[in-house]
């Protein structure tokens, strides 16, 4: 591989961080649209096209678990990929990853139904819903990889904050696109209107093709590659370099459960006849909630370049577990205003603190030669379980699947190992790029220094 050298602690070219930045927002915007207009469907549509319409207590179960697929494949991309990423580049991920997605998300959207081929259907479900997390698995560690290392060293939370920006206007896109689709007359809905989603992710793979085949490869990852050459094994190099911090970033990455009881298990919930709110309304509060993230997430990141990463995460995680009582009990009152203000309050403000933040600090604990395998190893199997925490959530709920106290109860256990990862972790706001994943490294008071 050629790679042309740079000098060490040498800046990115004018222009770049910004433009990292861009491509990372645009194409995680894309990517997550496709993913997360699945969870949409698997809450709203799956359980009628796909499965037993005779138990639709059963059949809602087994459509969230079709979700949470996605995640248990996410480990095993993860591993695939990151290990590719670390030797090969993080641009080639960047586009490998987009045109993945946008074509299993199309499949999903041709698929037969359970009544045009009987088993087969969700069978063919879980094989296009395996390709997609294996996608996401490399998704956002090279676009957080991509960004940090381009962006200057005292502005890295707000450049790397565009991965979850994106990640949120994808996911109001995909609200946005099903809103006029579930407003559809039922018939309508379950026979051809629930694909039109999914067939627009043609558009992912164009997009993306053309937003990052012209990304330059990063600074920090030329200059390893030119200077000490790229690691054969990274992952050796990880468990024997990195081990606490991967275990660091597994239990860190639970909070996104919050994100997913929010995005899907709420919304059955709420949609259930145990509540009867609309579908349509359900909707229209995620799409306000992530209009606020979306302003919320680069205002934390940049309050983390100035006090550090550890208290902004910490406020989103401990805050989260507090916050999704409050928005699952409004969503039991049936109250309208109640539900918008608790879920802008849950997942638009207090989530978007650590939701913000942890790409830049989850990492900054890894050294570049293994940064990408790190944060792609340590969230996947992190992220995995906050997929399957919509399953467990539907059998915690009791057979009426209308206990959500239980269901806040078991969020809120899932953001203890979140808080006990980030009080443990270091503090790397200051720590030159070039430094990090040193374990000899003191930071220092300016960014652009540093003593051994």
């Amino acid at each position: 591989m050629s790679v042309p050298a740079t000098p060490r602690g040498a800046a990115a070219p004018p222009g770049q961080p910004r433009k990292a930045a861009t491509a990372a927002w645009i194409g995680s915007a894309l990517e997550y649209y496709d993913f997360f207009i699945y969870g949409s469907a698997a809450a709203l549509i799956f359980p009628e096209v796909f499965f037993d319409e005779s138990d639709p207590a059963t059949a809602t179960l087994l459509s969230l678990a079709t979700f949470g697929v996605a995640y248990a494949a996410r480990p095993v991309g993860a591993l695939v990929l990151g290990h590719v990423g670390d030797r090969l580049g993080r641009k080639k991920i960047m586009v490998f990853t987009l045109m993945l997605m946008g074509l299993s998300t199309f499949l999903i959207g041709c698929l037969p139904t359970r009544d045009q081929v009987g088993t087969l259907a969700p069978v063919l479900l879980v094989l296009c819903r395996v390709l997609q997390g294996i996608s996401a698995a490399g998704e956002q560690a090279s676009a957080n990889s991509m960004t940090l290392e381009h962006a200057p060293p005292h502005r890295r939370g707000f450049f790397t904050s565009f991965t979850l920006s994106g990640t949120q206007g994808g996911q109001l896109l995909a609200t946005l696109v099903f809103i006029p689709v579930a407003a559809l007359p039922e018939e309508q809905l379950l026979s051809w209107g629930w694909r039109v989603p999914f067939w627009l992710s043609v558009a992912v793979a164009v997009a993306g093709w053309v937003i990052r085949r012209k990304l330059d490869e990063t600074p920090a990852f030329a200059r390893q590659a030119a200077q000490e050459g790229v690691v054969k094994m990274p992952l050796l190099v990880l468990v024997r370099e990195h081990w606490a911090d991967v275990l660091r970033v597994i239990a860190g990455a639970l909070v996104a459960s919050v994100s997913t009881i929010f995005t899907v298990w709420a919304l059955a919930y709420a949609t259930s006849d145990a509540v009867g709110m609309s579908r349509t309304a359900m909707l229209w509060v995620g799409a306000l909630a992530n209009v606020v993230a979306l302003a919320a997430i680069p205002l934390w990141a940049t309050l983390s370049d100035r006090i550090g990463r550890r208290p902004v995460f910490l406020i989103g995680a401990a805050g989260s577990a507090v916050t999704m009582f409050l928005y699952l009990w409004a969503v039991s009152t049936g109250s309208y205003p109640l539900v918008f203000l608790t879920g802008v309050l849950c997942f638009g403000v207090v989530y978007s603190a650590a939701n913000g933040v942890w790409p830049a600090f989850y990492g900054e604990m890894f050294a570049t030669r293994v940064r990408l395998s790190g944060v792609a190893i340590g969230t996947q199997i992190g992220f995995a379980a906050a997929g399957f925490a919509v399953t467990f959530a539907a059998r915690i709920a009791g057979p009426d699947g209308d206990d959500w106290s239980a269901v806040a109860l078991f969020t809120a256990a899932l953001c203890v190992p979140p808080v006990i990862a980030a009080l443990s972790a270091r503090e790397t706001h200051r720590v030159p790029t070039e430094a990090l994943g040193e374990r000899t490294v003191r930071p220092t008071a300016r960014p652009d220094q540093v003593t051994v």
